[in-house]
This record gives C-alpha cells, structure tokens and sequence, in this order.
C-alpha cells in the first residue's frame, strides 16, 4: 500500500450529486489517493454531517462541509464537477490556499474562464470540457483531419445526453468545435452555429454547426461529421460508464499536485501535447 503521506489528499466539490458520489467512491478504492473532505452548498442537508453516514453507510471520517475555505486546509487538490458561479468561488479560494484546482464544470462563461485563468497564476488549475482519454485523444484526431480537408467538408457536432443537464452545447461538443476550428486555423466564435429553427437560409460555407439532443440517461455521445458531396467522415466517441470522467479527473488532480502555477489541461496531463 502507497504511504499515506505520498497519497495525494483530495477535496471533492458537490458528493452529493452522480459524479461527486462516483469520484468519491474510486478515491476511496484507492491507495494512491486519500478523500480528506467534501463540500456542499450552504445549507445542504449533508453540511455538518461524516461523509459515509450521509450516504447511507458505516462513518467514514470525512466531513462534509459548506465552508470551503475549511475543507481545503492541508489538501493538495479540489475536484470540482459543479456550477459555474461555485467553480469561479473555488478557483479563487484555491488561489489563496495554493491547493490545485481540477475543473470538469461546463457551461462556463468567456468571464468566468477569465477569472480562472487569473487565478492560475497562483496555483495549478486543470480545466477541461471532457476529462475522458477517449475524448482527448478524439480532439487530436478532430483538429487533425480539420487541418487536413477544406471548406468544402461541412463540419457537424451532434452531441446527446440525459434529460438532466442544463446546459448545451456539451463543454465536451464546445472543445471539439475548438479542435476543429484550430485545424483550419479559425476561431470558433466567428464561424459556430450553435442553433438553426425556422427559414434559416443555405448553410454558411466554413461554419462548424452544433446540434444537441437531450433525454433519457444518456451519459454522453458526441459525433463530428465531416460531410462534402459524395462522402461524409464521421468521428465517434460514447460514454457507457461515468467512471470514465472520474478517473480521468483523478489523473489530472494526482499530476497536479505539486505542480507550478499554471492554467492546464488534460493534454498536459496525458502528455498529448
């Protein structure tokens, strides 16, 4: 068994929810990696409570807590799957207490990267769209093939996933689109259609469209067609298990830790870059 002193002491934001409990669990299975706390919302009905009787089972000696400037006391990183609002609260927090910060949140403003990005210059922050290899190593290949065809491939990025989540397109769909848009050397923001209803005229040549589909409990599909006349190409990554995420995030927290100041992603953890 790894020393406990070399286990790298994590927070996990949110346990509450389907990926808090997932990342909480493969913490707990594991000798590399030690669960030292876990927050929650202020007034939550978990706040104050040990982490294992909250969840149904025997004390585990975790507290859950809504002070998160206490939870971060002597850990090393912060998991955080959460809410824009609460992940920038987070990332200055973790600024102030050089704890690393890894960010799987979605639905981030342009402001809300910029305030996270200034608190990577204090700390290690690893922020990512989708924490997955699988994912990763499809925005390699989207970026690559992107470079390789011209306009005349129509590029499409149809994502799907449970009825639940709020916002859209994916950060997953979002950080393909980036791929593609840096293959052909453009910014996304001058050429995503994000949303087409009614007589909305030929499609724009150059355009990266995005398409979202919602229901049931999907945990996450995302297609990226290349399509010109007489051929379409099409990219495909499905998730069948939400594990995947979690230990692609743990990854990231284990090589953040200790790591300079920075604003990172899974590239650099993977060392795909």
């Amino acid at each position: 068994m790894q020393d406990e002193e070399q286990a790298a002491r994590l927070v996990v934001m949110g346990g509450s929810g389907r990926m808090g409990r997932m990342l909480c669990s493969v913490i707990e299975a594991s000798d590399a990696m030690r669960l030292v706390a876990v927050t929650e919302a202020p007034g939550h009905d978990w706040a104050g409570q040990d982490f294992g009787s909250a969840t149904g089972g025997a004390p585990s000696g975790v507290p859950v807590t809504d002070d998160a400037a206490t939870a971060l006391r002597g850990a090393d990183a912060v998991i955080d799957f959460t809410t824009p609002s609460a992940t920038v609260a987070m990332a200055k927090l973790c600024a102030e207490a050089g704890c690393a910060h890894v960010i799987g949140t979605t639905g981030l403003t342009s402001e809300d990267i910029a305030q996270i990005d200034a608190c990577a210059a204090k700390t290690a922050i690893v922020r990512a769209g989708n924490m997955s290899l699988g994912v990763n190593l499809l925005t390699q290949l989207v970026q690559q093939v992107a470079a390789s065809l011209d306009a005349d491939y129509d590029i499409e990025i149809v994502e799907s996933h449970h009825r639940h989540k709020v916002d859209a397109p994916s950060g997953t769909a979002l950080m393909l689109g980036q791929a593609a848009a840096a293959g052909r050397g453009v910014a996304l923001d001058a050429v995503a259609d994000r949303g087409r209803d009614g007589i909305t005229g030929a499609r724009a040549r150059g355009a990266i469209g995005f398409s979202a589909i919602r229901g049931g409990d999907v945990i996450g599909d995302h297609d990226v067609m290349f399509m010109a006349d007489g051929e379409r190409l099409t990219l495909r990554h499905q998730a069948s298990d939400r594990s995947v995420f979690a230990r692609g995030a743990l990854k990231a927290a284990i090589w953040a830790k200790g790591r300079a100041p920075g604003a990172y992603d899974m590239l650099d953890v993977l060392g795909l870059r």
